[in-house]
């Protein structure tokens, strides 16, 4: 049985071994390929009901073809093994013999014979050249001005792009996750789980800048201004958004909402959750229909938020950013939230992704996000990968993909099971890039893969074929296969990659610098003539002498902040999430002006 089971499990992209982090190969145990195979409905719990399936399999091979999608690049050609129509997104009509002709246009096109209808995208070989520059990555929440209620805001990110600009030559923001939470109590904290990765988080709007705030008589703005509250020492999500939510019910115009399918089903899952919670599996079967006014408010919020990001971007570009805002894109959602209630059947919603036991997580890592069904995303022509692309690249000027290898594979563990016993199952990683390149270069956005970690050298290798950058952390940029694994000097690093000092869920530089690791980068500094007295001023340096095509900082690093915004694998032990800057926006630029000299001194096509 276990010899069909692998022939059944390979044709679903379900690994049976994997050579883990030490380069070993590790055996997949039979009955947790069996559980991972019953997430795509597939019956391979006997030996007759896998003959069934491989049956099954063979079967739709020899009806279908061709596969439901196809992407190809400009100028390539494909044998679709017969006739066919190909009807362009223009509403031409190409009639082929059997190979595409290697001059269609870049976009979505559809593939119609006799039997099929088939989805086709045309990408672009490669996304044009970064613009070289340098920047923050920045945790919006935490970037506090005197008028932010509670946490940063949308304003407070204009602020940022604008002022860094202005005033210190930045050309980059990386924003965190804005996408929407499930807005009941409690208010998720993580920007890396929402419920959504297709609308925005209502939390982040500035109330008083609304058009509806400024045209509301004096007594309501009166309202709404004593309804602020004060910006605590750390963060409180839910007292922030009981005092918006108020604000805005008291500015909502009431009446009918201009809003398209999508937006309707997300907004009335938001209204849902009002009565029954936050996770749709476990509202009751009988529910009556969510009241049309919360439907429509929650759809007017969202109207909000586009009108706030647009003015982000906007205010990037007229103060002459190179590139703009960046908005990170995390790898999932809450498994009971908004994108799954209104697509279950793109989902393996009883699947959590996570990672297999390694030399930092000896018993894995289990992330509570469900992943896509790749079989269900190559049938709808990739639409719900499309969807969330572009619900980012319409108010931003880049994007970062979280865990970009994701986008090969992820480690499904089935229900019920541990991190450790679970496998991975494989994407087309072809396509789903060529998706990626597609949406980018429409938009004229920059690509950024987060590859850090164990991650299969392909991944490195095809994301700068296809003109996007990787990421470098100063921290490990080592050589780990040399004795000792000593550090790279920057002016090694490859030039195609965003590099930093640190992320969000690692120790900050002044932590780091002063810790049993610190030491180690003083020989660097000193070969690259930067004084190791002040470390968390070298790896400024240091990062300047980088040849990449970004580099960024956080303001908790030049600030010389402490506090660690997320410490992996804690709840209520460390205030994740909830950590403001120490200083106020209005303090802050003059504040990082001498140790951010380096990197605003580097001039384009040099390393220095």
């Amino acid at each position: 049985m276990e010899e069909s089971v692998a022939r059944l499990a390979d044709a679903w992209g379900v690994a049976t071994r994997y050579e883990n982090s030490d380069q070993q190969q590790v055996t997949v145990e039979t009955d947790v390929v069996v559980k991972v195979l019953a997430q795509f409905g597939v019956d391979a719990s006997t030996p007759d009901s896998v003959e069934r399936e491989l049956a099954l399999v063979e079967r739709r091979r020899a009806e279908q073809r061709l596969p439901p999608t196809i992407v190809i690049r400009e100028q390539e050609t494909y044998d679709l093994r017969g006739p066919a129509t190909v009807e362009l997104e223009d509403g031409e009509t190409v009639t082929v013999e059997r190979h595409l002709p290697d001059s269609l246009p870049l976009g979505w096109h559809t593939i119609r014979t006799g039997t099929q209808t088939v989805t086709l995208a045309v990408a672009p070989k490669t996304l044009p050249e970064a613009p070289r520059t340098w920047g923050w990555m920045l945790q919006l929440y935490a970037a506090r001005s005197k008028d932010s209620w509670g946490m940063g805001d949308f304003a407070d990110l204009a602020t940022v792009a604008r002022r860094s600009s202005q005033e210190l030559d930045a050309g980059v923001v990386l924003v965190n996750p804005v996408q929407a939470p499930s807005l009941t109590h409690p208010v998720e904290r993580s920007p890396y789980s929402p419920t959504s990765r297709r609308f925005a988080n209502p939390l982040y709007l500035r109330i008083t800048d609304t058009a509806e705030f400024l045209q509301a008589c004096p007594r309501t703005r009166q309202l709404i201004r004593d309804l602020r509250p004060a910006n605590e020492d750390l963060i409180d999500y839910d007292a922030i958004w009981e005092a918006k939510r108020q604000a805005l019910e008291l500015l909502f115009p009431g009446g009918e909402v201009e809003m398209d399918a999508d937006l309707k089903s997300f907004a009335t899952y938001c209204a849902l959750a009002e009565i029954h919670g936050n996770d749709w599996r476990e509202w009751p079967e009988d529910r009556a229909e969510p009241p049309a006014d919360r439907v429509a408010f929650h759809a007017w919020m969202q109207h909000l938020c586009t009108r706030q990001l647009q003015d982000v971007r906007l205010a990037a570009h007229e103060a002459g950013m190179a590139i703009g805002v960046i908005h990170d894109l995390p790898v999932g959602v809450h498994p009971g939230g908004a994108d799954t209630f209104t697509d279950p059947d793109a989902f393996a919603i009883d699947v959590t992704v996570g990672a297999p036991p390694d030399a930092f997580s000896a018993d894995g890592q289990g992330w509570g996000l469900p992943p896509w069904r790749p079989d269900k995303l190559a049938e709808t022509g990739y639409r719900p990968f499309r969807q969330v692309l572009r619900s980012v690249l319409k108010h931003a000027d880049g994007i970062r993909i979280d865990h970009v290898a994701g986008l090969w594979r992820l480690w499904w563990i089935p229900p019920g099971e541990p991190p450790s016993r679970g496998t991975y199952v494989y994407y087309d990683a072809d396509a789903m890039l060529g998706v990626l390149a597609l949406e980018a270069y429409r938009a004229g956005a920059v690509v950024v893969g987060e590859d850090l970690g164990t991650v299969e050298p392909v991944v490195t290798k095809t994301l700068q074929e296809n003109g996007m950058l990787t990421s470098a952390v100063l921290y490990f940029q080592r050589d780990y296969y040399a004795d000792g694994h000593p550090l790279i000097p920057p002016s090694q690093w490859n030039p195609n990659a965003m590099a930093s000092i640190s992320t969000h869920d690692l120790p900050t530089a002044a932590t780091f610098f002063a810790g049993e690791d610190g030491p180690d980068f003083d020989e660097l500094m000193r070969a690259e003539g930067i004084d190791p007295g002040d470390r968390v001023a070298g790896a400024h340096a240091l990062l300047a002498h980088a040849p990449c095509a970004l580099v960024l900082t956080s303001p908790q690093d030049a600030l010389r902040d402490t506090r660690q915004p997320n410490v992996p694998g804690t709840i209520d032990e460390h205030p994740n999430w909830r950590i403001p800057l120490p200083v106020v926006l209005e303090d802050f630029f003059a504040r990082v002006r001498d140790i951010t000299r380096p990197l605003r001194q580097r001039k384009p096509g040099t390393t220095a």
